[in-house]
């Protein structure tokens, strides 16, 4: 197999068009299954909650603020199963996933079909630099970055620096920018419908706890929960598409098989992890067939164990992904401010 995803075969010679085939085999859900896996989400996340509420109650509140952590994991694997129910692919029938995902989106701040058309937009266009955007972290060519004023260029740096993409980032887009679907209005009417929707049941729920056990508990359990998965949430999406090498081209030369074979990691966590990520790590498989449900995609990787070495990225390869903010065209590869600028002054020398 080429490490040049660019231009690399599949794995064994295999068109990645028949990947898509192989693996529509893998994609009908049980509806057992399914139901035992948002017990085994919801129950524990209810629990650590009450937990919380407790230990804050006998006036152990550092107690509640530890419980933030393991509770954030299961609102992150909650909203895996949200994000499963988006693309069809947790229940046989459509209105099963969309009101599973719908009432799962009060409780993970995201409302259900705006963030359905977003996803549905990103996995459409993902590596594609002629439809990058919407539902994307967004990402610069190097003659792009260069083209913009010296402003232009500040506000992106901004963005892209660690504490903005893994901190402010993920509370401004969960706590805020997901309140009001701002630029979906070419979309219809669904996707404002579903945010006050969401806004208003969102509401009902604040109003009712703040009632039962106050604005002190609900601030100490629920916001650090809730911004720790944001944060968990965001750094998934980023090192999924966000790595070295990947791939990235303009039309022609895009394929959507070879983008999501290529250009999705195979971000390989330890057990623990896969579970409470719902195994979302997968992602290359994920984006091949996105209706296959995540409680498959082990089996899938089982089958046929040469998808596990494509676009494989482990947890500390993943930590030098950071640096990574520009895509360099030339070199069909994404490269970091740092790089951009030692070319500059090897260029000047």
């Amino acid at each position: 197999m080429s490490n040049d995803p660019n231009n690399a075969p599949s794995p064994q010679s295999q068109d990645t068009r028949d990947w898509v085939r192989t693996l529509a085999h893998y994609r009908e859900p049980s509806h057992t299954r399914s139901i035992f896996e948002i017990a085994i989400t919801l129950v524990p996340l209810a629990a650590l909650w009450t937990i919380a509420w407790v230990a804050y109650y006998f006036g152990f509140w550092w107690i509640s603020l530890a419980i933030a952590v393991p509770a954030a994991g299961f609102l992150v694997r909650l909203f895996m199963i949200q994000h499963d129910c988006g693309h069809g692919a947790f229940f046989r029938h459509r209105m099963a996933n969309d009101w599973v995902g719908r009432v799962i989106g009060v409780l993970t701040l995201t409302p259900y079909d705006f963030w359905r058309r977003t996803h549905a937009a990103h996995h459409a266009g993902s590596g594609n630099l002629d439809q990058r955007g919407l539902g994307d972290i967004s990402t610069l060519t190097v003659r792009e970055y260069l083209a913009r004023s010296k402003w232009g260029r500040l506000c992106y740096r901004t963005y892209r620096h660690p504490m903005v993409m893994f901190g402010i980032g993920p509370a401004y887009l969960f706590m805020l920018q997901q309140r009001l679907p701002v630029g979906m209005f070419r979309n219809g009417w669904l996707p404002w419908l579903s945010t006050m929707a969401t806004n208003f049941a969102l509401a009902a729920v604040v109003v009712g706890l703040i009632w039962f056990i106050g604005v002190g508990p609900l601030l100490l359990i629920h916001l650090p929960t809730a911004l720790i998965a944001a944060s968990i949430g965001v750094w998934l999406f980023y090192v999924q598409h966000q790595f070295d090498p990947t791939f990235w081209a303009r039309k022609p030369e895009w394929r959507f098989q070879q983008a999501a074979l290529y250009g999705s990691s195979h971000y390989h966590l330890p057990g623990v992890l896969r579970w409470f990520t719902a195994n979302i790590g997968m992602h290359h498989v994920h984006h091949l067939c996105s209706r296959i449900p995540y409680y498959r995609l082990p089996r899938a990787l089982r089958d046929y164990p040469e998808l596990s070495q494509v676009s494989r990225l482990t947890i500390v390869e993943s930590l030098g992904c950071v640096r990574l903010a520009l895509w360099d065209e030339r070199e069909r590869r994404l490269i970091s401010f740092h790089d951009l600028r030692r070319r500059a002054a090897t260029q000047l020398a």
